[in-house]
């Protein structure tokens, strides 16, 4: 089969890309562009799927061939990268904007598909995901709740509170305190 692109499910971080290039290079396969969800090869080159599918695997990746599938895995990686990897300006954007904008398709199809297919709203799946950015940010406790409510484009810290509250049970600051407990310091351990 010839391919210029293959698509890629359960890439969601920048150790990800390397470990899926350093795989398909592995296999010899000339890369023109990486990101994530998306291969480019940098010329049309006779590929086997199998090989590679198996080689991704091991990895915990797994091909896309479907188009809903990939459209799915694209709006999943675009939403991804802009909760965890975006600028502010980019994060305080209308979500159905931003993505008719990168996926070049209306928003009532994008998301009558996702729903679809995934069984929630794209909605839903971006508030998971800003939910775990929280959640990363209260670990690492260098930030207030107000200075994450602000990267996160949250309009307060309020609506961030009631929001993390509703998704999790806990509020940020009884999750915080919970993480810090359940940590010990280098001299305990």
């Amino acid at each position: 089969m010839k391919t210029q692109y293959i698509y890629i499910k359960n890439m969601v971080c920048d150790r990800c890309i390397k470990v899926v290039r350093e795989e398909l290079e592995q296999l010899g396969y000339p890369i023109k562009e990486i990101e994530l969800g998306k291969v480019q090869l940098s010329k049309e080159v006779e590929v086997d799927i199998d090989k590679i599918a198996s080689a991704l695997e091991k990895e915990g990746f797994e091909l896309i061939d479907d188009q809903s599938s990939k459209t799915i895995s694209t709006i999943k990686t675009k939403i991804i990268e802009l909760i965890h990897q975006k600028k502010q300006a980019d994060k305080n954007q209308n979500l159905s904007t931003y993505l008719e904008k990168e996926l070049k398709k209306s928003y009532s199809s994008l998301s009558s598909l996702f729903s679809e297919v995934e069984g929630r709203t794209i909605e839903k799946y971006a508030i998971q995901q800003r939910i775990e950015r929280v959640k990363e940010l209260l670990v690492y406790g260098e930030k207030t709740i107000s200075e994450i409510a602000w990267e996160l484009g949250y309009s307060s810290a309020q609506y961030l509170s009631n929001q993390f509250k509703s998704e999790t049970g806990l509020s940020p600051s009884q999750f915080r305190n919970m993480m810090r407990n359940s940590r010990k310091s280098l001299d305990e351990v």
